[in-house]
Formats: structure tokens, sequence, C-alpha cells
């Protein structure tokens, strides 16, 4: 039996699309019983549900959650007696996944990610600040990083509420904050000084009377 299905027990990569119909997301693995052997499609990793009942996987991998696949097909001979015999035939890579993650300088020095440099990569870069020019400098040594976040250790929790953290704060120690939620590290003196310039125009009419503008706080 060829079946496209999600069936109880199977596991899901991130590349699966929804299939459920009405209330129903998977289907039993009971349902199949009675059958010599059932090749089952729909999830994207290899995987052994009973003796006759297999996914034989996506022959490519589709998302980095697929990294640890082992792709391939299954040739399935069924004997005179119904029994199947099966083996794994692995299918050609093109290129690996590699998911890394660290501080960029450690990707980029650490030699355990030697065998990573041809693969296609994805990185998590966990330096406390947002590293300048990241994506360029990662493809000095891994040519074929496709997917970059930044994911840094998480700091003490502000338990304020927005309008508590907007009371009595300049536009621009807001502008600074923002620069330092965005890219971990505060702004520098020019930065700050340019920010301020930026405001001050902002503030000053065409006419030459300062027109500072209100802030509505939600």
């Amino acid at each position: 039996m060829l079946a496209h299905a999600w069936v109880h027990g199977g596991a899901a990569s991130d590349s699966e699309r929804d299939v459920s119909v009405g209330g129903v997301a998977a289907v039993s693995a009971s349902l199949f019983e009675g059958f010599g052997y059932v090749a089952l499609g729909h999830l994207h990793g290899p995987q052994t549900l009973a003796p006759q009942l297999r996914y034989s996987g996506s022959p490519l991998a589709y998302s980095f959650s697929e990294s640890g696949h082992t792709k391939g097909s299954w040739l399935v001979e069924l004997g005179a007696d119904g029994q199947a015999h099966v083996e794994q035939v692995p299918a050609p890579v093109h290129r690996p996944l590699s998911m890394l993650r660290g501080e960029l300088r450690a990707l980029l020095t650490d030699p355990a990610h030697t065998a990573a440099q041809g693969n296609f990569v994805s990185v998590t870069l966990t330096d406390a600040a947002r590293p300048e020019a990241a994506m360029d400098r990662l493809r000095t040594r891994f040519p074929h990083t496709l997917v970059l976040t930044w994911e840094p250790a998480p700091g003490a929790a502000d338990a304020r509420d927005y309008r508590q953290r907007l009371v009595g704060r300049s536009d621009l120690d807001l502008a600074v904050d923002f620069v330092t939620h965005v890219r971990g590290t505060a702004a520098g003196a020019s930065e700050a000084q340019l920010l301020e310039q930026a405001f001050e125009a902002v503030r000053i009419g065409t006419d030459g009377e300062q027109t500072r503008p209100e802030r509505v706080v939600a």
C-alpha cells in the first residue's frame, strides 16, 4: 500500500505542511495492519514505525531541521509469503547541512568546525553584543552560510511596563536605549551626538521657531 499521511509515532521536521482534515491531524498505525508493506509519504525524515510501515523521507533536505537526516530510499523485496526484506539505499548529498552555535570569534577559529566549511550552514551567534558585519565575516570561513540569527544570553528582565519605561525620559535617552536593545551595546559618543542633532533638526521648524512634536504614549 502507498499512503500520504501523518501517522502517529512519526517524527516531523520544520518542513512539512499541515495535512490535517477537519479535526484529524494524524491517523493510527493500526489502520495499516494486514498489509505486507506500507510505503508512507509526507514526513521528510526516513523512519520505521513498524517493520512493514515506513517513511522513506524526502530525497533532499528542505530546512535545517533536517540536518540530522540520512536521506535515501527503502529498497523493498516482497517474498512469496508476503514478508518484506527492506534495505536503505542512501541518496547522494551535494552539500550537507550544518547548524553552528556560539560566539563569532570562536566559530571563526575553532578547528572543531573545519568539517562544516564546505556545507550549507545555519549560524546562531551568542555574543553579548551583535557583531558588526557578522555575515561577511562568517562567509570568509563558511562561504555557504544561509541563515544567521543572534540570540545573546538573556539578561535581567525589566519588570516595568512600557509606559513606566518612558516617563521622564528624554528623546535621546529613548533612542540610545533602542540602539542598545537592537545592537546589544549603547550608542557611542559620536552616535549619540548624531542622534541629538537629528532630534534638534526635527524640533526646529523651517521658520526658525521650535516646534517640538507631542509624544503620544499608548
